[in-house]
């Protein structure tokens, strides 16, 4: 199966110039955990987590109205194009430790893949618990 058969195409995205606070209104409006940065022609510049309001701005006693979502964003992104498998993606999220991945074609991103999405439709459902349990194993030794 292939991730263009489980992405959400309704992507919610953030320009890298909106302000932190901008940012998490959004989260908390659409109820996510994070939202691609983009460029007015959808280009990925970046990721956006509430950890990375959290502890980029709010914990280190920046001002969410002037701090710019770039200035806190995640650059190294880990992503994956609408024809990669689901077990790559699935493999990909166990190697990033990450549980949400953009899905970018020619540059654009065009959809996110969850753990989630991927866990309704893995072949081997003990596939997602094997990642479920790399993200979980690497996020615990990383504290």
């Amino acid at each position: 199966m292939l991730v263009n058969q489980i992405m959400n195409k309704s992507v919610v995205s953030v320009s890298p110039d909106e302000s932190t606070s901008f940012a998490a209104r959004l989260l908390n409006r659409h109820n996510i955990g994070s939202v691609p940065v983009c460029s007015q022609d959808g280009k990925l510049h970046g990721i956006l987590t509430d950890r990375d309001i959290t502890l980029r701005c709010v914990a280190a006693e920046n001002d969410p109205k002037s701090t710019r979502v770039r200035d806190i964003m995640s650059t190294n992104v880990a992503c994956v194009s609408p024809s990669d498998d689901i077990v790559s993606a699935s493999n990909l999220m166990a190697q990033r430790q990450v549980r949400r991945l953009p899905v970018v074609d020619s540059g654009r991103v065009v959809g996110i893949v969850s753990l989630g999405d991927i866990a309704k439709n893995m072949p081997s459902k003990s596939g997602v618990g094997q990642t479920l349990n790399d993200i979980s194993e690497n996020i615990r030794s990383a504290r």
